[in-house]
């Protein structure tokens, strides 16, 4: 973890404890992980705070997140447009995504 990212599991954590104790268990599986990634913190977001639409415009995910984003699609053989409404992207990310994934 670089020293420039947050410490997503510890301010949730604390979150959780201070303000949501009653979500506490629904949350325990995604915090006993050792990293959280992008995807579990979307999760929390959608346990602690339901299914509100917030802001895409300063969400970013890291490359494991959109590793795990292309191999659902896969798996479920869903189209671009699918994938983006299921994950809430735009579909000009999916497929820069794919075309970054296919040059590593």
């Amino acid at each position: 973890m670089n020293n420039e990212d947050p410490d997503y599991k510890r301010i949730y954590s604390d979150m959780i404890s201070m303000r949501y104790p009653d979500k506490k268990n629904m949350c325990k599986s995604i915090l006993k992980k050792r990293k959280l990634i992008t995807l579990d913190v979307i999760e929390l977001n959608r346990i602690i705070f339901g299914n509100k639409n917030f802001s895409q415009k300063y969400k970013s995910y890291d490359i494991e997140s959109i590793y795990k984003i292309l191999e659902f699609q896969k798996k479920e053989k869903c189209t671009n447009s699918q994938l983006a409404l299921y994950f809430n992207l735009s579909r000009n990310t999916v497929t820069k995504w794919k075309r970054i994934k296919f040059r590593r």
